[in-house]
């Protein structure tokens, strides 16, 4: 089992504390499992007298649970039982319980009470939830397996292997049960796609054409790392004689966003340092997740798929990233981190003059002296003029 240290570390200094720990991210991407280590965690480190109560609220056998009021009732009589110990609450997708903002309230306002729940939605923590918690939670965004988590369940020792392997079955925690095989983890993440677009956005929002979602879902999972705007979906749908509106189509991305399907990142002016109001870039969270539902090969697309897999590594290291703009050029990555800025370019290979001139010459375009960075699949170090070039596989390890 891999366990996910990085999002341990931000839980810890929380146990104990009146606070909800709240992971969010796309269904089966570990929260369960994060969830159990956690547990894991206080009963060896912090608090070996504690009572855990695990509950998985999308099973049958915890129906019981969903009515107004019967988990809170349960909880608390369980917990009576545990003084003066301290008892550790677990809710998997809490937000199936009916009332359960309320819910999530009254526990954890009991001193007795630890709270930590999960759910496969970024809105989880809006609307009543985020009045009542203000202040009071911290949130955990869980994502697929990183490259480097991905090499350690495989326990591949050679970088490039691993790395090409990584291209392939992308972060799925599942697949190392089917022991990376291609035809039933292809199966596996179309299957998880449809769950997906069933559960957490369909029956969520009530939406009726399922159609008509499915084919903007599908765009923006053929355009990802593609600069593209609502409009350009409208263009789209008039020629697949599809019609919809312009609120439609900005609603269906908000809710793919929210089920976590991809991420946008806006575009920056690099010159003006403003924000573009059009025409922003969205990234699929699973890489082979989106080949699986779009088609294609490992080779088809890897200009963009190494460019997705670098935005969600940012996102991990905790940069805020945004799309640069300089005159007519493009730098792939502006991150921000605090008061640390950096630009990062990625590639495939640096097969020619012509694409070592196209990828430097953006990032020495920028006025101003923050650091600079190419990835790329070349393992020979072509930094120049300032300008750092790393082994892509390298830095994702941290190397």
């Amino acid at each position: 089992m891999v366990i996910r240290r990085d999002y341990l570390e931000k839980v810890r200094p929380f146990v104990g504390l009146d606070v909800v720990k709240v992971a969010t991210g796309i269904r089966r991407s570990g929260k369960s499992v994060l969830m159990r280590q956690i547990r894991d965690m206080i009963a060896s480190k912090v608090d070996p007298n504690g009572k855990f109560i695990f509950i998985n609220l999308e099973e049958d056998e915890n129906s019981r649970f969903l009515v107004k009021g019967v988990l809170h009732d349960h909880v608390v009589k369980e917990a009576r039982k545990n003084l003066p110990s301290k008892t550790y609450l677990f809710l998997d997708e809490v937000s199936e319980v009916e009332d359960w903002e309320r819910m999530v309230n009254s526990l954890r306002a009991k001193e007795e009470i630890d709270v930590y729940i999960t759910g496969s939605n970024s809105k989880l923590l809006s609307g009543e939830l985020a009045t009542y918690l203000t202040g009071r939670y911290v949130e955990v965004k869980v994502s697929p397996f990183s490259f480097r988590e991905f090499r350690e369940a495989r326990e591949d020792e050679d970088l490039s292997a691993a790395f090409n392997a990584y291209l392939q079955f992308g972060g799925m925690p599942f697949l190392s049960h089917l022991g990376y095989k291609e035809a039933p983890s292809r199966e596996y993440l179309e299957d998880l796609y449809s769950s997906i677009i069933m559960k957490d956005i369909v029956r969520r929002h009530k939406i009726r054409d399922v159609d008509l979602l499915a084919r903007i879902m599908n765009y923006v999972l053929s355009e990802t790392g593609h600069v593209f705007s609502a409009a350009s979906i409208l263009r789209y749908l008039k020629h697949e004689r599809r019609s919809a509106s312009f609120d439609t189509v900005m609603s269906y991305l908000r809710f793919g966003e929210e089920a976590f399907l991809f991420s946008s990142a806006k575009r920056e002016d690099l010159m003006g340092r403003r924000i573009l109001a059009v025409d922003e870039k969205f990234y699929a969270m699973d890489h082979a997740m989106r080949r699986a539902v779009v088609g294609g090969n490992v080779r088809r697309d890897i200009d963009r798929t190494l460019e997705a897999i670098t935005y969600h590594e940012l996102l991990r290291r905790g940069y805020d990233v945004r799309i640069g703009r300089i005159k007519e050029k493009e730098v792939d990555f502006v991150c921000e981190r605090g008061d640390e800025r950096l630009y990062v370019q990625v590639a495939y290979l640096m097969e020619s003059e012509e694409t070592l001139e196209r990828e430097f010459s953006a990032l020495m375009a920028v006025p101003d002296q923050y650091p600079k960075m190419v990835l790329s699949l070349d393992q020979v170090d072509f930094s120049s003029n300032g300008i750092a070039h790393r082994y892509l596989p390298e830095y994702l390890v941290g190397a």
